[in-house]
């Protein structure tokens, strides 16, 4: 592979770290695939092709499945690749990763609960806005149970009790460059793809969810995360407490838009609430994280609190 250019080589590098770090435990498929792609020159000499945030696993595999190819074995999954990039390249340049997970409502819980309320909730990368209804969906802390509701969310929860009450919402609204309509086929399915292929509690809970949604749609306006927070923020109720959160989408973000969002959030009042990745949003001594596994970090108006498991699934407070 030394006659690979060293974009195509960092692509191969990332490809390895994601299936040694994020699908190795989680998804044996996707693992298998990332292997797979970091091996092969051919494919690694078309995603050099895109735009570098367009290279990404999640985004391949699940354009992939989009278009009804296989993700589960990898040497099909490779022809599909390299039979049908005309259509998979398109598809790539101008889809993102909306993966609207409900479970990372387990990781906002906690903190929504304890600030005061009502709740005036404003989501940044809001996708279909599934994450606006923290307080129709039903929590499992271990043993602990809250709320009742056809979505049910399991949280492995360490160095600290689990919330007993669900937070107040009395206002919730949505910003995205594309926001997804959950009522249009099209978008639905299209989120169905982001899930990997051996997590059908997913699948199930995307759809209970999407019903959730599709009864009092949320309010879910197209712009720029920067630009045009301000205005929304502002139409707020003044009665309820502002929190502006985003859950994994700031590594998407151009450098230069994600300092002038910093920057604009912090000049808001209320409340800031971010899940992300420690090479996209960082910190000063952070603690060790429980093993090698990629966690986001969970932290409250620029103070990190706990990591976060990238699907919600656990929630490890620092001491």
């Amino acid at each position: 592979m030394s006659d690979l250019t060293e974009a195509a080589m960092s692509t191969a590098r990332s490809y390895a770290e994601f299936a040694a770090r994020e699908a190795h435990r989680s998804s044996p498929a996707y693992a298998e695939l990332s292997v797979a792609v970091a091996r092969d020159p051919g494919v690694l000499t078309l995603l050099d092709s895109l735009p570098p945030a367009k290279r990404q696993p999640n985004l391949l595999y699940a354009v992939v499945t989009y278009l009804g190819g296989p993700v589960t074995s990898a040497p099909p999954f490779l022809d599909f690749v390299r039979s049908n990039w005309p259509r998979i390249e398109p598809e790539m340049r101008t889809r993102a990763t909306q993966t609207n997970e409900v479970g990372r409502c387990a990781l906002l819980l906690p903190v929504l609960a304890a600030l005061p309320q009502p709740l005036a909730l404003l989501e940044i990368g809001a996708s279909a806005g599934l994450n606006l209804y923290p307080d129709r969906y039903a929590y499992r802390y271990g043993s602990f149970d809250l709320g009742e509701s056809t979505v049910v969310l399991d949280c492995e929860l360490t160095g600290a009790p689990p919330p007993t009450t669900l937070p107040r919402v009395g206002w919730r609204a949505g910003l995205d460059l594309n926001p997804l309509d959950i009522t249009d086929p099209d978008d639905a399915r299209w989120l169905e793809s982001l899930i990997w292929p051996e997590h059908h509690h997913r699948r199930d809970r995307l759809r209970a969810a999407a019903r959730i949604a599709a009864s009092a749609p949320p309010a879910l306006h197209r712009g720029d995360l920067a630009e045009d927070l301000p205005a929304l923020a502002a139409q707020a109720p003044a009665d309820a407490t502002l929190v502006v959160f985003h859950t994994s989408v700031l590594y998407q973000v151009p450098s230069d838009r994600l300092s002038a969002f910093s920057d604009c959030v912090r000049d808001l009042p209320g409340h800031w609430i971010s899940v992300e990745g420690p090479a996209t949003v960082a910190f000063d001594g952070l603690p060790d994280p429980p093993d090698e596994t990629l966690f986001n970090v969970l932290a409250l108006d620029g103070r990190p609190l706990a990591w976060a498991h990238p699907h919600g699934q656990g929630l490890h407070w620092f001491a």
